[in-house]
């Protein structure tokens, strides 16, 4: 008789105490991140000395290590990177890798690495077909996938998981508002990329619409408490994921006792009440359960209220220079404590110099230019409890010496250029997507429309007043964007002579036929209605497609009668370097528009390493970020603005919420020097603005003079 199956508790380590508090606890395996390349910079993470030492002893007892090398990897990095990959797998042995750039799947390998290979959820493999492709043509063992999904969603991606592919789910942490690898909105304000690790959660500020001000895209923490019991009737969903590399050790001792427990005794009332009651005294946020139920979808954000971490102390009182807190609970020494919010005057974080009783006095000092007000609420977000810190001093002594390992590069070269294909002739190509309400009552979320490719046009005579769709130049074909709420008739069926407007067949011929940036598992009809729309338009003779996700290979055929197709990877699929160009070419694309985020001497350089053809979003208006949820306190279609006067808006489109700057990508001028570097495609977005929002006029270069950082 076969063992019941039981899922791993994978829990996070931002730091040697967090690290040491998952094995104290109990955890199955630890994941955590080195200085480089892991997609939480501001976490502490760790040097390869440090994590040889821990790894080793985490592997004495029991527990294994999962290394998260997940970040956006830049053409100049390629070096530094294939050096700790080396080194990783020489000298600190992890378990896993968890990676999101798909070029450092090959080169893991090659660096000797030999465990397991794991995709992030930056990848965002979100919908089932994709885990088929990936099973079938990627070195990949696990797939992190999407917090968004429903039971339902989660069980149809295990059904369709191939062989040795298992998944990955995360059961308890903060939420992102934006899907993950669909999120540029600290790039774009802020210069600092979330694929890259250095998020400044812009969408945890408070921002004002109209007369309201709310944090209208800061999450709830997610928590599946005692509904991860339906998690254990999928075998394919190996590991339970806690997020919080950025926590400490309390937070990660009581969130992996509470799911151990309810993995293991969950049919006990008493250890369900036990198992909530640690999660409640783990110092997070508070938790919804999102989108988990389908029957009983939550909005995980807070409207008018505010998200801060942690556990209510109480209030500041007192005045002028003497304000304190009587907190309602004990506070220890070291623990560590937030007063009022990010974005109020006043806020600040001190680490307790000492014991205070409950009901006794803290004096607050003031730590800014604003002085902590009165009434302004406290919070506990960390806690040093002896028990804990006994255990976590006891294994740190355990630890043997790690060895010294240099945090210099050793490397290996770019590939080298590969000649041919759309380069021919050095012609460059010119297509503009504009979005507009498609069929059906022009509902905004049935649809949307760009142009064809339009090889005489001269994107420098377009000026921003043309981006609208009525000034479309009427040489250029109106082809249409892929939205799965769009293709597919009754039953789920395409419908077999024109496309969803009416298109001529001769014009989807013409067209560039563009996928969404975001496929769900449900409904299903509507994703299989894409996949039929898709087959359709193949067979009536459409041969050019824009990809959005690598993965999106897997809706087309492998074999094609007639001429081949031209499949280019999208902007969306965020490719910013060669090694990931290179593994595109090897699995069948014709091209790639590379990532936006990139910097222009970073885009120049890619385009000289390139092993395939390369495109650029010349202009246009690129989305901050885009959302499967939005507050019901924001209103679509109307400006607001954050602390810093930054306006932006909402569109739904399809499934999702798309949010917008006012201002445009702009990189018209720089047109010259890309296509010199080897560009021949390039891109205009361009989206209608609303009446209500003002365009603001400002240089949209983006990252191009800063770079990624």
């Amino acid at each position: 008789m076969s063992a019941p199956f039981k899922p791993r508790i994978l829990a996070p380590a931002g730091d040697t105490p967090a690290f040491l508090a998952a094995i104290a606890a109990g955890a199955d395996a630890v994941y955590c991140g080195l200085k480089r390349f892991s997609a939480r910079m501001a976490a502490k993470n760790f040097t390869l000395s440090e994590l040889a030492a821990l790894t080793a002893l985490a592997h004495e007892k029991g527990v294994a290590v999962n290394v998260a090398f997940n970040a956006l990897l830049k053409p100049d990095e390629i070096e530094t990177a294939a050096g700790l990959l080396s080194d990783l797998s020489a000298r600190v042995r992890p378990d896993a890798l968890i990676l999101q750039d798909p070029g450092l799947i090959p080169l893991a390998r090659r660096m000797g690495f030999a465990g397991e290979i794991h995709l992030s959820t930056l990848a965002n493999a979100s919908f089932p077909e994709a885990l088929a492709w990936i099973g079938g043509h990627l070195d990949v063992d696990r797939v992190v996938i999407p917090r968004e999904l429903s039971i339902d969603e989660i069980r149809a991606m295990a059904e369709a998981c191939p062989g040795r592919l298992t998944l990955e789910a995360f059961v308890h942490g903060a939420l992102c508002y934006g899907v993950s690898g669909r999120c540029y909105w600290s790039s774009f304000l802020g210069g600092k990329s979330g694929l890259r690790g250095q998020c400044v959660q812009p969408c945890r500020r408070q921002y004002v619409q109209g007369k309201v001000r709310d944090s209208f895209f800061s999450c709830l923490d997610l928590g599946l408490d005692v509904l991860v019991k339906a998690l254990k009737t999928i075998p394919k969903v190996t590991d339970w994921k806690i997020e919080g590399r950025r926590k400490g050790p309390h937070y990660v001792y009581y969130t992996v006792t509470a799911y151990k427990l309810l993995r293991d005794a969950g049919d006990d009332p008493t250890a369900r009440k036990t198992a909530q009651g640690l999660l409640d005294q783990a110092l997070g946020r508070p938790i919804t359960h999102y989108g988990f139920l389908p029957q009983r979808p939550y909005v995980p954000i807070a409207d008018g209220g505010e998200t801060g971490s942690g556990r209510l102390l109480g209030a500041v009182k007192g005045g002028g220079h003497n304000l304190y807190l009587n907190p309602r609970e004990p506070l220890l020494s070291g623990d560590l404590v937030r007063v009022g919010y990010e974005d109020q005057p006043g806020h600040g974080i001190y680490r307790m110099p000492r014991a205070v009783p409950a009901g006794g006095r803290f004096h607050l000092k003031r730590q800014g230019a604003v002085a902590p007000r009165k009434g302004d609420p406290v919070f506990l977000m960390d806690r040093r409890e002896p028990a804990l810190e006994r255990e976590i001093a006891a294994l740190r002594e355990r630890l043997a010496p790690g060895p010294d390992i240099p945090e210099a590069p050793e490397g290996i070269r770019a590939p080298a250029p590969r000649q041919g294909g759309d380069r021919a002739g050095g012609k460059s190509t010119f297509m503009r997507v504009s979005w507009r309400p498609g069929a059906g009552g022009g509902r905004m979320e049935e649809g949307f429309w760009l142009t064809a490719e339009a090889p005489d046009s001269d994107p420098l005579a377009l000026r921003p007043s043309s981006f609208p769709p009525s000034a479309i130049p009427p040489s250029l074909l109106p082809p249409s964007w892929l939205p799965p709420s769009l293709l597919s008739g009754p039953g789920g069926k395409a419908a077999a002579s024109a496309d969803p407007a009416g298109m001529p067949p001769a014009r989807a011929r013409a067209a560039w036929w563009w996928l969404p940036p975001v496929i769900w598992p449900n409904p299903a009809e509507a994703r299989l209605g894409l996949i039929a729309r898709i087959r359709h338009l193949i067979e009536i003779g459409a041969r050019r497609f824009m990809l959005n996700a690598p993965w999106q290979m897997a809706l087309f055929p492998d074999a094609i009668a007639g001429p081949p197709l031209r499949l280019w990877a999208g902007p969306f699929c965020n490719i910013a370097n060669p090694l990931a160009l290179d593994l595109l070419a090897r699995h069948g694309f014709s091209g790639a528009i590379v990532s936006p985020e990139l910097g222009g001497e970073q885009m120049l350089a890619l385009a000289r390493l390139a092993p395939m053809p390369v495109g650029a979003v010349l202009a246009g208006t690129w989305p901050l970020s885009i959302s499967r949820t939005v507050s019901g306190r924001l209103w679509p279609e109307q400006p607001f603005s954050s602390p810093k006067g930054e306006v932006a808006w909402a569109r739904r489109h399809g499934p999702d919420v798309w949010i917008y700057p006012n201002w445009t990508l702009d990189l018209r001028e720089k047109r010259g020097a890309l296509e010199k570097a080897g560009y021949t495609l390039f891109v205009t977005l361009a989206e209608p603005f609303p009446d209500a929002v003002p365009r603001k006029d400002r240089p949209g270069l983006w990252n191009w003079e800063h770079g990624l950082g």
